[in-house]
């Protein structure tokens, strides 16, 4: 199973006040919902590919309403994949989707009731019902964080986007090409603060272990990498300058140098890998500074640079 599946897993076993479990039940079907007519008398289905997560609908609609409901399992046409699990309720369904602030009379509300956006508890319980139905998030050992829920409709998409920011998520917001709009987040931090925001607490800690782990793994190579240019760098320079000090000895000689490039020059040839801060603390005279060492140096490449051309 995915990490999504292990978090919403996690989420659908949740115990929740049945206040609560309206709002949760309220952003599940009208996201995952849809109502049909027969016999002038309204049907709702509530269909999803995850077993629990019908099975969690079924009961907060019994549960809630104290309605009875079907469960019924039919195989994808098209990929002949995945089960799709609907939860059917034939009767009651105009009167659940109005107490749910789905309808208004007849009419369908694209916008989550105020009750909801206005409760903290109740909030985080829409919030809940909106990942199980339309959300999804990356594992925490892949190469970038993504937590997203993806609505159909642009105001309820923004419904969300103010529930995400009640909670100082910091959430963007972005309208797919192929359709509907999506609320997401790219910060780890957020991410972990999300699914704790939504009851998700065991699912947060498997995050944030391994996030920590990766970010460390990831700290420690860069410092590697930088020791590693950082020494480069150093073999390279120390590399010319011996080069440098070398073709000096052959051409006109060490001895026909000034005291301080004498001093500098035969110090190196002497110990080639130490750095510069080191160089100054061996040069007889010295101790001298880094910058004064690497001056002295650099005018020792320069008269090199001269005799080679």
């Amino acid at each position: 199973m995915s990490f999504a599946g292990d978090v919403k897993k996690e989420l659908t076993m949740l115990e929740v006040h049945p206040e609560h479990a309206k709002a949760e039940l309220a952003a599940l079907i009208r996201m995952n919902g849809t109502l049909g007519l027969v016999d002038r008398e309204f049907y709702l289905n509530v269909q999803t590919e995850n077993a629990a997560i019908a099975r969690r609908i079924f009961s907060l609609i019994k549960d809630t309403f104290n309605v009875q409901a079907e469960l019924s399992v039919r195989k994808k046409m098209k990929l002949k994949k995945n089960n799709v699990y609907i939860v059917r309720l034939r009767s009651g369904s105009q009167t659940i989707l109005s107490e749910l602030g789905i309808l208004k009379g007849m009419l369908y509300s694209g916008s989550v009731p105020e009750e909801y956006k206005t409760n903290e508890q109740k909030m985080r319980s829409y919030l809940r019902g909106a990942f199980l139905a339309g959300g999804s998030v990356n594992s925490p050992g892949t190469s970038r964080y993504h937590l997203e829920i993806h609505s159909v409709y642009e105001e309820h998409n923004n419904d969300i986007y103010d529930m995400f920011d009640y909670f100082s998520l910091n959430p963007k917001k972005h309208e797919r090409k192929s359709g509907g709009y999506i609320v997401y987040l790219k910060k780890s931090e957020k991410i972990a603060d999300f699914m704790a925001v939504i009851g998700a607490t065991n699912s947060m800690f498997q995050f944030e272990d391994v996030r920590i782990v990766r970010d460390m793994r990831n700290s420690v190579n860069r410092l590697v990498n930088c020791e590693t240019a950082n020494l480069n760098k150093t073999i390279s320079a120390a590399s010319k300058q011996i080069d440098s000090i070398q073709l000096i000895d052959q051409e006109i000689g060490l001895d026909d140098l000034p005291k301080k490039l004498f001093e500098v020059a035969i110090t190196r040839l002497k110990h080639p890998d130490v750095s510069l801060k080191e160089l100054g603390e061996l040069v007889p005279s010295g101790p001298i500074s880094k910058s004064g060492v690497n001056h002295r140096l650099r005018k020792i490449n320069q008269l090199a640079d001269e005799l080679r051309s």
